[in-house]
């Protein structure tokens, strides 16, 4: 019997309702687009308002001396070159204007004395760069593109999980999902289709992520024919919740180092001093009075060491806690109390600077951050990799698919820097938007095909019929089991023979994921929903894992201890993951982007 369903037709379809998705339908209807919105979860909860430090741009506010030109190579530095050079040209460039744009439509910025857009240091970018709503940046954004967009027509599809992208004659021609509420399910047709899913977090076991960052977007790509770029660089940012358990892996802002929070060990000393990299040495502070003068807007200081590139202080957390030298529940300290002794009016100025962190510990620790230090740990935050798109229009390799925001690799390389997560969405996503309306443009609406609607549901309602015998696994244990071993054996630390002894057991996740069974019916069923999200989470845990086993060398977030040295030769190379004929997983590696003669000048002028 044909299932049914419920069809709405679009010229553009922006999967994803974050900073990245709601840009682009903005941009995508501004150009007279009928654009539709898919949300897994409600409007207003994406993981952008998790972004707490706030968005990078070189408006040059705090310090004249920033330029787009030194947030280029900032960015390139911090990711170890392998961005691809034309990305990171235009974010650089354009994210004034997109910061800029973003104020017209009422964003409520901090302010400079003189009534400027104010800007915080990051780790790995040169000057205060960083335009800030307290520590509540992101939430700031979500509340300004969604009323800036919510009056333009845009229909939105909240709660509603996809299932399949639909093709036709080589290109994508819609998607077919459900509503995850009543379990019915939806067919959207579009003559292009961005994605703007986020991230991969909850393939790992502590994880900043909230429960919709499955990989969906990447699996579905993936799945539909796109190839995937640099899946290996996972990002482990280095401070998020420890204790109590129920918080654990919960962010912590880079903006409590940012306003001179440091990193303690149990014995109390500020092991960040003890590694300094080579090419940061002489950026670096290596004393805590200049490190502090850093901190409150001394141009003349070197930034404090807990402000480096975020891969590296991941480390050096690790090692600490390693080495036994952490603290009571498996973490380090951090520790902004300190600055009592700097301050007369610390308590407040914590408060005020900060006042989403002071909350989060005083609700979820019982701890007082104006007065005791915080227990904090590395936590699976952030893709570096995606979505392989074109520097300038954001469609990927399959036509009429676009990517923005996190799903999409390219920008950040082997790391992302704090904050550029933020401008990535806000100028990708506006690319995305305007070239998916431009591509629309030129394109018939296309029927989806009904055997093929057939086949998607089949295969989404099958967990039901494994029901009866009563034997059948349940999803929630192999979700469990996946997010264990992952963290295990293709976490911060990787090493060869572990991660081939990873892909022996996603195998065999696969195959338990494949007999898993859900009882009742699609109504109201979160096993359901969870059995359905296995797919992306094998898809993208298998893309990660043999990503790593090829980059043999450490670089930026990609860490192996039997190669942990840089290689030049594959500093010059991506990692591509691909779908051969035959449907089966494929890896290669391409040649970075060559540089142009500006940009190359511009590395070499900044050293």
């Amino acid at each position: 019997m044909p299932p049914e369903y419920r069809t709405e037709r679009y010229d553009v379809l922006v999967v994803g309702a974050g900073g990245a998705g709601l840009r682009a339908a903005i941009e995508a209807s501004a150009q007279g687009a009928k654009v539709g919105v898919v949300s897994k979860s409600l409007l207003g909860k994406a993981h952008t308002v998790m972004a707490e430090g706030g968005v990078a741009a070189a408006l040059a506010n705090v310090d004249e001396r920033d330029s787009w030109r030194v947030h280029f190579a900032d960015t390139m530095r911090g990711g170890q070159y392998l961005n691809h050079p034309r990305m990171a040209e235009l974010h650089a460039r354009e994210a004034p204007d997109r910061v800029r744009e973003l104020e017209a439509w009422g964003a409520l910025f901090d302010r400079t004395p003189d009534g400027r857009i104010l800007q915080r240091n990051f780790g790995g970018h040169k000057y205060p760069r960083l335009a800030h709503v307290g520590d509540r940046t992101g939430l700031e954004m979500i509340r300004t593109l969604q009323d800036h967009g919510i009056h333009r027509g845009i229909a939105f599809h909240m709660e509603t999980t996809l299932l399949s992208l639909l093709t036709a004659g080589g290109r994508v021609v819609g998607a077919f999902g459900y509503e995850r509420e009543r379990g019915r399910f939806l067919c959207l047709e579009a003559k292009a289709v961005v994605m703007a899913t986020g991230g991969i977090g909850r393939a790992f076991e502590i994880t900043s992520n909230s429960w919709e960052y499955t990989g969906d977007g990447l699996a579905l790509a993936y799945r539909a024919g796109a190839e995937l770029i640099d899946m290996e660089f996972v990002q482990f940012h280095p401070t998020g919740m420890v204790w109590p358990p129920s918080v654990r892996g919960i962010l912590v802002t880079e903006g409590v180092r940012g306003e001179g929070g440091v990193l303690r060990n149990s014995a109390g000393r500020r092991f960040m001093f003890d590694d300094i990299p080579d090419n940061y040495r002489a950026q670096t502070a290596d004393n805590e009075e200049e490190g502090w003068r850093y901190t409150q807007g001394d141009k003349n200081a070197r930034r404090p060491p807990e402000l480096l590139t975020r891969d590296h202080v991941a480390r050096c957390i690790v090692r600490e806690i390693k080495e036994g030298r952490g603290s009571p529940h498996g973490g380090v300290f951090l520790d902004i109390s300190w600055i009592a002794q700097k301050l007369a009016n610390a308590p407040e100025h914590i408060q005020k600077k900060l006042p989403s962190m002071y909350h989060q510990f005083k609700e979820l620790a019982g701890i007082d951050i104006t007065r005791e230090p915080m227990e904090v740990g590395p936590t699976t935050h952030y893709m570096m990799g995606g979505i392989r798109v074109h520097p300038d229009t954001q469609m990927s390799t399959l036509p009429g698919l676009f990517a923005a925001g996190e799903c999409a690799g390219g920008l950040h390389g082997a790391n992302r820097l704090g904050g550029n997560s933020l401008s990535d969405l806000l100028v990708f996503g506006c690319r995305a938007g305007a070239h998916a309306a431009e591509f629309a443009r030129g394109q018939a609406q296309e029927a989806a095909d009904p055997a093929t609607i057939a086949a998607i549901a089949a295969r989404a309602e099958a967990p039901f019929e494994r029901a009866d015998g009563g034997s059948a696994e349940g999803p929630y244990a192999v979700q469990h089991s996946l997010q264990g071993r992952m963290q295990a054996l293709v976490g911060i630390v990787r090493i060869g023979a572990e991660m081939e002894q990873a892909l022996e057991e996603l195998a065999a996740l696969e195959a338990r994921a494949a007999q898993v069974a859900v009882t009742g019916n699609r109504e109201y069923n979160p096993g359901w929903h969870t059995a359905l999200d296995l797919d992306s989470l094998l898809v993208v845990s298998r893309a990660i894992t043999r990503s790593a086993l090829l980059r043999r060398e450490s670089r930026g977030a990609h860490f192996r201890l039997d190669f942990p040295d840089k290689d030049p030769a594959l500093g010059k190379l991506n990692t591509v993951i691909y779908q051969d004929g035959d449907g089966q997983m494929q890896v290669r590696q391409d040649a970075t982007p060559e540089l142009s003669a500006e940009l190359a000048a511009i590395l070499k002028e900044m050293g």
